[in-house]
């Protein structure tokens, strides 16, 4: 806001003595203007403080009612007389002209340059600006500071800052909040406007004018939807610090609303894919034709991971988290670096399926990434169809492991361990027959059966048993055992 007129009047070193028109000492002093012309009107736009010496006036004082009246009309703030320059003293007809058109008069000591008035006006009008730069840059922290805790906290927040009534719109004109609650009336009727709004563009913005009221309304949006509408009702038209206050809360109520529609957008994804991998959504369904067009084209792999990494999914991929792990769908043509930025830790990868096969795809990417977490840092990101097949191929997973080391657990804790599980490898890979068993040996068959009668004795299962036998060959598969 420009200084006053009586900030002017109540600096020291200026001199400045007030003749006429004390009830303008609050009005503002836009510019400083200096002119000699019998009517210098044409060049000023009001506001200002115009300064002369009466130069014209040395050869006779002309109509100064006249002169006086023009000024008023054109709005200045107060005319300043200096005296001592052609006039010892401001002449009495311009002091009653002053009055008579309720126009502020100020005499100008000749001690007192008009620059110097210039620059302490200058000086005034740059220290208002700094301060409501500084008003504003703290009060647009404030409404960042508020935009963390949701958009009703910046709409109370600009609110209270502009001393105004604040309504935070849907895109269809319903009240999500107003500040106060009572100003939630005063949407109503806002419908035409909003619709204007509408199709004029994203840049749009509608003002109207009531009694003793200045209202506008904004749209909401970071692309081309409308997310909703900010509408600001003042007693008066706001300042350029007010409406940078307003675009501000417009930017970030924008953001606001933006990011709780892809979280909304986000959540629908994520428990839609939770009820494809749990059998609770049939896709294949007659019903579910919509919903298959809004699903990656098939065929599909699913992937399991320890987390969700932060970066958001792209266009065709849906991640959630059943049990612990994060779950991803995807088409079959998905890359590995898209895989490391959408899910953190040992990623396992199905085979490619269709959507009535997704309990499948389920296991083969539970079973990789249980093998990926086994084999260390190294390779983070494990397939299905790298890993073996058959029912070796799903023992060949952490559980398995811990299952045959328990299993050989009583051969294992021998000196001999070594020569042990050699033995007994080759004698169920022989079936049970000593001379070939002995020969892949390399030893003895005399050596071989003291063998075996010490395995027999330490293992508490029967080795005729053909179970048995067939969890004891996978046991030694799984733990690498060579055959010698």
């Amino acid at each position: 806001m420009p200084p006053t007129l009586g900030a002017l009047l109540r600096t020291p070193h200026l001199r400045l003595s007030l003749l006429a028109g004390q009830e303008n000492q609050e009005r503002r002093v836009e510019w400083v203007a200096v002119s000699e012309l019998e009517d210098p009107t044409p060049y000023l736009e009001g506001g200002e403080l115009l300064l002369t010496t009466g130069v014209r006036w040395a050869g006779g004082v002309p109509d100064l009612r006249d002169y006086t009246r023009r000024l008023a009309e054109r709005g200045i703030t107060a005319l300043g007389f200096a005296v001592g320059v052609v006039l010892e003293e401001t002449p009495e007809q311009l002091r009653g002209a002053a009055d008579e058109y309720g126009l502020a008069l100020v005499e100008v000591g000749r001690e007192t340059p008009f620059i110097a008035v210039g620059k302490e006006v200058s000086r005034l009008l740059a220290k208002e600006e700094y301060e409501g730069l500084s008003r504003a840059f703290a009060a647009q922290r404030g409404l960042t500071r508020a935009a963390l805790t949701g958009a009703p906290a910046i709409v109370d927040l600009l609110a209270r800052d502009l001393g105004a009534w604040v309504l935070l719109l849907s895109a269809d004109g319903s009240v999500r909040h107003a500040a106060p609650a009572s100003a939630a009336g005063r949407a109503t009727g806002l419908g035409p406007e909003l619709d204007r709004l509408r199709d004029a563009g994203m840049r749009a913005s509608v003002s109207l004018t009531s009694v003793g009221e200045q209202v506008s309304a904004q749209p909401l949006a970071t692309g081309r939807q409308v997310r909703g509408f900010l509408v600001v009702g003042t007693g008066g038209v706001l300042g350029p610090d007010e409406r940078t206050l307003v675009n501000a809360a417009v930017s970030l109520l924008s953001l606001e609303l933006e990011r709780t529609a892809h979280s909304r957008t986000a959540r629908v994804h994520e428990g839609v894919l939770a009820a494809l991998l749990t059998g609770a959504l049939d896709p294949l369904h007659p019903g579910a034709e919509r919903l298959r067009e809004t699903l990656p084209v098939p065929p599909v792999v699913v992937a399991a991971a320890g987390g969700a990494g932060p970066a958001h999914p792209p266009e065709g991929v849906l991640v959630t988290e059943i049990g612990g792990n994060a779950l991803l769908l995807a088409g079959s043509e998905i890359g590995e670096d898209v895989l490391r930025e959408v899910l953190e830790g040992p990623v396992g990868v199905s085979e490619p399926a269709a959507y009535g096969d997704l309990a499948p795809a389920l296991s083969q990417a539970e079973r990789a990434l249980e093998a990926a977490a086994a084999r260390g840092p190294g390779e983070r990101i494990v397939r299905a169809g790298d890993l073996p097949g058959g029912l070796l191929g799903l023992a060949d997973s952490p559980a398995g492991a811990r299952m045959a080391g328990d299993l050989l657990a009583p051969l294992l804790r021998e000196r001999a361990a070594a020569e042990l599980l050699a033995s007994l490898r080759a004698y169920l890979a022989a079936s049970g027959r000593w001379d070939a068993a002995a020969e892949a040996l390399g030893v003895h068959r005399h050596t071989l059966r003291y063998r075996m009668n010490r395995i027999r004795e330490l293992l508490p299962g029967d080795l005729d048993d053909p179970d048995h036998r067939a969890e004891l060959w996978i046991a030694l598969r799984l733990r690498g055992v060579p055959g010698r």
